[in-house]
C-alpha cells in the first residue's frame, strides 16, 4: 500500500455505510488501589478499593468503536441487551459513538447485557467477572433484530457478523434468518468473525485466527503454541476452497494472510517497540478489513489496512483501544515489518551458498547491478563501541529508579532490569537520542523520580555518552600508542572488503546512529575514512533526523526510485536493513560476534533476518565469496 493509497483509503472510508450485528458488550475496568484496603466488618476479608472506573464498548461494540475511530460515520448496531445498568450504559456508549442503535433490542427476561468486569491491580488484570453467560434468546427478540436488519440492509455497504458468547444472539433460529437475509441482499459485503460458529454463514467472507483456521480445516493445534506457517497456509487454502470466499487469517505478531482465487498473499507482522496487549486486536483487524472492503478496497488492501489498525491498538495497554486515522498513517506510511519469523527463530532452516558461511535468507534478484554500498558502522565494521549495551544498561536502570536506586527492593529492581534489557534489545540500531527519548518515557511511567527531576532525551544522552566515550577514548588511546592495531577494533576482513568494493567502483556511504563527529573521527583513526570520500553521516541533535534514512533518501533522490535495486546495505541492526528493504534495495545482515570480531552471534542472526536481510554473514572473512554472491566478483 503506497504512500498515496493509504490517505486516499482513509478518506474513502468516511463515506462507507457499515452495520455490526452480534454480541454487544460493555468492558468495565476497575483500577484497584490496595493502599486504601481495609478488612470487611462482615467477612474479615480485605476489600478491593476502586480508585477509578471506566467503561468502553466490547465484543461487537468494540468493532463498532474501531470503525467510528477510523472515521466511519454511518454505523448501525444490531443486538440484544437486558433491562439492567449495563444495558443502559451500552446504549449511552453507542450514542456517543454516533451509531444508529434502533437495532438494539431490549429483552425483558432471561437476558443480562453482556459485560466483562476487569479488575486491574498494579498494571495487571485480575480474575474477570463475566455477565451474560446464561442468556436465552426469545423468538420475539430474534424476530425483532432480524426485522431491524432487513430494514437497514438495503442502505449498507458492509455487515460485520460478530459472535462472542455461546449463549448469545446466534441461535439456530437467528442463523437461519440472517442467512436468508444475506441471500436476498447479495450486494452487501458480509464479514464473519465468530468465535464458535465460523461455518454458520457460508456466504460471507471470514476472518479467523490461525488456531481457528487450522482446527476448522481438520488439523490439530493448541492455544498459546506456535503454529507452523505452512499449516496455516494449507488451512487457509482449504477453507477458501470450501467457502469460495476470501479468507483472512491472523497470526498474531506474525501478521496475517489472505486466501482467495489468486492464491495466498502474506502480510508480515509489524515490528513494535512498545509493550503490547493483544486484547481487542482481532476486533481492530475486523474493523480495518470491513472498512476497506466497504470503501471498495481489495482483499489484500483490507488485510494490510487491518494489520495497521491492530498494530496501533495492541500498543494501548489495559483497554480495548481504537486507532485514529492519524495513528494509522503514522504506522502505515512507512511500516516496519517483521520478515520470516520462523527462519529467524530456527537456525536449522538455514540455507547457505555452497561451501561458505553465507546464509541465503531470501533469494537475490537475478539481474543484480550494484553501484552503491551503505554501511552501518558499529558492529558492522568497527568494534570500538563493543559493549555499549553494558554501558547503557546501568545508566537506564539508575535513571528509572532514581538517586536511591541501590535501596530499591529486589522485585522492583529485577523488573526494571528486565524492562531495560528488553528495550535495549528492541531498539538496537536506532539513534541513541531516540533510545533516550524512550528512557525518559520509562522514567516518567515508573514514578520513582519526581516529575520535575525527569530529564529530557538530551539530558539522558549526555549521561550515557559520557560513560560510553570513556570506554571509546581508552580504546583509541591504546590504538594511538601502538598497543592495539586496526584488526583489534574491526570485524574480520572488514577493511579489505571495503577496499575491494572501492576498487570495484562502488560509491561507499557510512551511516550511523552515533554522533556524526564521533563517527568521522573513529573512521579516520581506523584508517578507512578516505574510502568513503566524505560520505560519512551520523546523528544530529535533531531527534527527527535519521542519519541512515537520510543517506537512503539522498541516494534515491540522486538516482530516482527506479534505481533503488542498485543499492546494497550492510548492517548488524534492524534500522538500516528495514529502511533499505522498504526502498527495494539489497541487504546483507552482519550477525557479528563483536567480542571475538569473527564468528556468528545467534541473536543478531535472528534480528537481521526479521528486519529483512537477504544474506546473513558472521563477518567478512569470506569476502571474496560474498563479492561473487553479490555479482561483484
Amino acid at each position: 500500500m503506497g504512500p498515496t493509497r493509504l490517505p486516499s483509503l482513509l478518506q474513502s472510508i468516511t463515506r462507507a455505510r457499515i452495520g455490526v450485528v452480534g454480541d454487544f458488550c460493555v468492558d468495565v475496568y476497575h483500577q484497584i488501589d490496595a493502599d486504601a484496603s481495609e478488612a470487611s466488618l462482615e467477612t474479615g476479608l480485605p476489600t478491593h478499593p476502586v480508585r477509578e472506573q471506566r467503561h468502553s464498548l466490547g465484543g461487537a461494540g468494540n468493532v463498532l468503536a474501531n470503525l467510528r475511530a477510523l472515521g466511519v460515520t454511518r454505523l448501525h448496531a444490531f443486538g440484544v441487551i437486558g433491562p439492567d445498568p449495563q444495558g443502559t450504559e451500552l446504549q449511552r456508549l453507542l450514542r456517543e459513538a454516533g451509531a444508529d442503535a434502533t437495532g438494539i433490542i431490549t429483552q425483558p427476561q432471561d437476558w443480562q447485557t453482556h459485560s466483562y468486569l476487569k479488575p486491574i491491580h498494579r498494571q495487571a488484570e485480575l480474575n474477570r467477572l463475566d455477565f451474560g453467560c446464561f442468556n436465552r434468546l426469545a423468538s420475539a427478540t430474534c424476530a425483532a433484530v432480524l426485522a431491524a436488519l432487513e430494514r437497514a440492509l438495503p442502505e449498507l455497504d458492509a455487515l460485520v457478523i460478530n459472535q462472542q458468547f455461546e449463549r448469545g444472539l446466534h441461535t439456530p433460529e437467528f442463523q437461519a434468518g440472517l442467512n436468508a437475509l444475506l441471500a436476498r441482499h447479495p450486494r452487501v459485503i458480509a464479514l464473519v468473525d465468530c468465535r464458535h460458529l465460523a461455518e454458520a454463514y457460508p456466504a460471507a467472507l471470514h476472518k479467523l485466527n490461525d488456531l481457528e483456521a487450522v482446527r476448522l480445516a481438520g488439523g490439530r493445534a493448541e492455544p498459546r503454541t506456535a503454529i507452523p506457517r505452512d499449516h496455516v497456509v494449507a488451512a487457509a487454502q482449504q477453507l477458501f476452497r470450501r467457502w469460495q470466499r476470501p479468507v483472512f487469517v491472523t497470526r498474531g505478531a506474525h501478521g496475517c494472510l489472505v486466501a482467495e482465487a489468486a492464491g495466498v498473499q502474506e502480510i508480515p507482522g509489524l515490528h513494535l517497540l512498545k509493550k503490547t496487549d493483544s486484547v481487542g486486536a482481532g476486533d481492530s483487524m475486523v474493523a480495518g478489513i470491513a472498512a476497506t472492503l466497504a470503501a471498495g478496497g481489495t482483499s489484500v488492501e483490507a488485510a494490510t489496512f487491518g494489520n495497521f489498525v491492530a498494530g496501533v491498538t495492541v500498543q494501548k495497554l489495559h483497554q480495548t483501544g481504537t486507532a485514529s486515522p492519524d495513528e494509522v498513517l503514522a504506522i502505515g506510511l512507512s511500516p516496519d515489518y517483521v520478515y520470516q519469523p520462523e527462519l529467524a527463530a530456527d537456525p536449522r532452516r538455514a540455507r547457505f551458498v555452497p561451501g561458505t558461511e553465507i546464509e541465503i535468507a531470501e533469494p537475490l534478484p537475478a539481474d543484480l547491478s550494484l553501484k552503491y554500498a551503505i554501511f552501518d558502522h558499529d558492529g558492522t565494521i568497527s568494534t570500538l563501541r563493543q559493549g555499549w549495551e553494558k554501558v547503557m544498561e546501568p545508566v537506564m536502570i539508575e535513571a528509572i529508579l532514581g538517586p536511591d536506586w541501590r535501596q530499591a527492593g529486589r522485585d522492583v529492581f529485577e523488573r526494571v532490569v528486565g524492562q531495560v534489557r528488553e528495550f535495549i534489545d528492541k531498539t538496537t540500531g536506532i539513534q541513541t537520542l531516540q533510545q533516550m527519548h524512550g528512557l525518559a518515557q520509562m522514567v516518567r511511567e515508573a514514578g520513582h523520580v519526581p516529575a520535575d527531576r525527569v530529564l529530557d532525551a538530551h539530558g539522558y544522552k549526555r549521561i550515557y555518552n559520557d560513560a560510553l566515550m570513556a570506554l571509546v577514548e581508552d580504546r583509541l588511546a591504546r590504538l594511538s600508542r601502538g598497543e592495539r592495531d586496526v584488526t583489534d577494533y574491526t570485524l574480520k576482513n572488514a577493511v579489505p572488503f571495503l577496499q575491494a568494493l572501492h576498487r570495484a567502483g562502488l560509491k561507499l556511504y557510512l551511516a550511523s546512529g552515533t554522533d556524526e563527529g564521533d563517527v568521522i573521527r573513529e573512521a579516520q583513526a581506523l584508517g578507512y575514512a578516505e574510502l568513503f570520500e566524505g560520505r560519512i553521516y551520523g546523528a544530529s541533535s535533531d531527534m527527527t533526523h535519521d542519519a541512515k534514512r537520510m543517506v537512503l533518501d539522498r541516494i534515491l533522490g540522486e538516482l530516482g526510485p527506479a534505481n533503488a535495486a542498485r543499492i546494497v546495505t550492510f548492517g548488524d541492526g534492524p534500522v538500516e536493513i528495514r529502511e533499505t528493504r522498504k526502498r527495494g534495495g539489497v541487504t546483507v545482515g552482519l550477525a557479528s560476534n563483536e567480542v571475538q570480531r569473527f564468528g556468528l552471534a545467534p541473536e543478531k542472526r535472528t534480528r537481521v533476518i526479521r528486519a529483512g536481510a537477504h544474506l546473513v554473514v558472521p563477518d567478512f572473512s569470506q569476502y571474496r565469496q560474498l563479492l561473487k554472491a553479490l555479482g561483484l566478483g
